[in-house]
């Protein structure tokens, strides 16, 4: 039964049979078979079939809720009883938005020096991939915002308030002040995040507090991309300060504190609201909550 509910998972994550089949590590007619196997036993179809995946049958969305609660214990009770034979060991699987990746290392580090047999995986993502990586248990934590968008059900841990710099040429028109305004910031030859990323969502509000979107000469779901631009001395970009602090800008470029209104958002780690905890999760939250005032002290004092 665990195994069946598990293709209807990687079926969820793939939205499509043979790389479903890819990911269990299974042939396309074992998986397809386990998912009959799985329809008859319940007495009702599951999953929309055509020359193609289209979707699930409202039963089967009820069948993937339950499958993610029920694969998700069988994973913790086998978490636990290896816990107890060998200690604490295994995968941690971490995502964090990009403008938060700085700080990962300010819990990966403590946590291995405490656990030092457990390996981590790190992937940078937005933080709607985030919410939807937890729901489908192929991550055990995420950092992300806590305060603008839905999170799901999840425990959070608040790590640190995100304020903001610009980032601009020493010679620029801003790059001798000790401080910006947003409005200030909104007139110049912006490169931002693309509209996917929450941080650029943010941002744009507080560009255009009449609700329109701003219009960045360069958009880019990467950080490098928008430094490097930001490099040449001819661009400005708009950042959080732990990130911009990160970054060697070198002597062509300053990081400006924006200021009036004085915004901030908290940023902090969310754990799937799951009883029991896997191990490695119920350690993750501990550490995760001793870490925080450091953490926060860090990341004010930038």
């Amino acid at each position: 039964m665990i195994e069946r509910l598990e293709f209807i998972l990687a079926l969820a994550r793939e939205r499509h049979f043979g790389r479903a089949a890819q990911f269990c590590n299974v042939s396309q007619q074992t998986l397809s078979a386990g998912v009959k196997q799985l329809e008859e036993r319940l007495g009702v179809m599951l999953v929309q079939r055509g020359s193609r995946f289209q979707g699930f049958t409202p039963e089967g969305e009820r069948v993937l809720e339950w499958a993610r609660r029920i694969v998700g214990d069988a994973r913790a009770m086998r978490q636990e009883v290896a816990s107890l034979r060998r200690g604490l060991s295994g995968m941690l699987r971490l995502a964090a938005i990009p403008t938060a990746t700085p700080v990962v290392a300010l819990l990966t580090t403590p946590f291995r020096t405490r656990h030092p047999d457990v390996c981590f995986s790190v992937q940078s993502t937005t933080s709607s991939d985030i919410g939807r990586l937890i729901a489908d248990l192929e991550i055990d934590a995420g950092i992300t915002y806590l305060e603008n968008e839905p999170l799901g059900r999840v425990t959070t841990v608040p790590l640190y308030r995100e304020r903001y710099k610009l980032l601009t040429a020493v010679d620029g028109v801003h790059g001798a002040k000790d401080s910006v305004t947003w409005d200030e910031v909104a007139r110049l030859p912006l490169c931002l995040l693309t509209p996917d990323m929450q941080n650029r969502r943010i941002i744009d509000r507080h560009l255009s507090p009449d609700g329109r979107q701003s219009t960045p000469l360069l958009e880019s779901n990467s950080m490098i991309v928008l430094l490097s631009h930001v490099r040449t001395a001819k661009w400005a970009s708009v950042m959080p300060a732990v990130l911009a602090d990160s970054f060697r800008l070198g002597d062509r470029v300053r990081a400006v504190p924006i200021g009036e209104p004085d915004i901030s958002h908290v940023v902090g780690l969310v754990i799937p609201e799951r009883e029991p905890m896997t191990p490695l999760c119920a350690s993750l939250l501990a550490e995760t909550r001793a870490a925080a005032p450091g953490i926060a002290d860090t990341v004010a004092s930038l």
